[in-house]
């Protein structure tokens, strides 16, 4: 028996990736019964007697999994941020950032269209970008967004990773991913067209190894529209709201009326970006006043 990570599925193929091969199973027969769905990203156990007709046994248990694209265990996420067409919106990105938080996966923030900022434009943007990198996340924002030494960073922080990329139409990240692996246009291409024979339309997903990542070959991630958090999970979404909770007078503290709140201190000194402490308010609305959703 072997161990792999689901690369591609294709009309009930599934590719496998293990020790640097590509291994061609089916599903057990009982996964269907089960109403088990194999998703790309899945760690698996499978058995092969060679790299064309294996079986697909097991799926271990996973540690997340996206809807939109549909992949399984995801460690990082390189939210493309667009500097301008369109306008930068910090809300925006803090939706997909607490999105991120939620399922456990490392965002990578990626300022994209710096170039097309004037250098007023840009000065300005810096203390957004120096805010975040405070929080502690990880921020790419340099003039030039395709500058050969940030896409090797880029690349170095995501070599061993299971990727997916995500940000508004127009981000741009189609864009960065051709710019990280110029191969990858061909690959998706002959997927698609792969894809147009079969007599499904649904778009599938592969992973494309790309210097030493596996990096989901469609964007996508669309779960910044939805809270599916409580109130009480969403401070803890927030990495520097979550740090100054200990220091609050009330444990359970929301961070709105509260007194001896540490989080509306840290506001009030500086700390905290204004930018952020607004969305958390607004989403906390968002969430307070969502209707329950019976059907799930």
């Amino acid at each position: 028996m072997k161990t792999g990570i689901i690369q591609q599925s294709l009309s009930g193929f599934y590719d496998i990736f293990s020790s640097g091969k590509i291994y061609r199973t089916r599903a057990r027969g009982n996964f269907r019964q089960r109403k088990i769905k194999p998703v790309v990203g899945d760690h698996v156990e499978f058995s092969a007697e060679n790299q064309r007709e294996g079986y697909l046994l097991k799926i271990l248990p996973r540690r997340n999994q996206l809807v939109r694209p549909p992949v399984a265990n995801v460690d990082m996420a390189v939210v493309v941020t667009s500097a301008k067409e369109p306008a930068f919106s910090a809300n925006l990105l803090d939706r997909q950032l607490i999105a991120l938080e939620a399922q456990k996966i490392t965002p990578v923030i990626y300022f994209s269209k710096t170039d097309l900022l004037d250098e007023d434009a840009y000065q300005q943007l810096l203390p957004i970008i120096e805010g975040y990198q405070r929080i502690g996340y990880r921020v790419f924002a340099n003039r030039n967004p395709f500058d050969p030494q940030q896409l090797l960073s880029l690349t170095a922080d995501l070599k061993g990773k299971v990727v997916t990329m995500m940000g508004q139409t127009g981000a741009g990240k189609s864009t960065l991913l051709n710019h990280l692996a110029p191969q990858l246009e061909l690959a998706t291409g002959e997927i698609s067209q792969a894809l147009q024979r079969g007599r499904h339309t649904t778009r599938k997903v592969s992973l494309l190894e790309v210097n030493g990542a596996l990096i989901a070959d469609t964007p996508g991630f669309s779960s910044y529209e939805t809270f599916n958090m409580t109130v009480n999970d969403l401070p803890f979404l927030f990495p520097e709201m979550a740090r100054l909770a200990p220091n609050c007078k009330f444990r359970g503290c929301l961070h709105l009326k509260e007194p001896q709140c540490a989080v509306k201190e840290a506001l009030n000194n500086g700390i905290i970006m204004r930018s952020r402490y607004d969305d958390y308010v607004q989403f906390h609305e968002l969430i307070a006043n969502q209707k329950p959703n019976y059907k799930k």
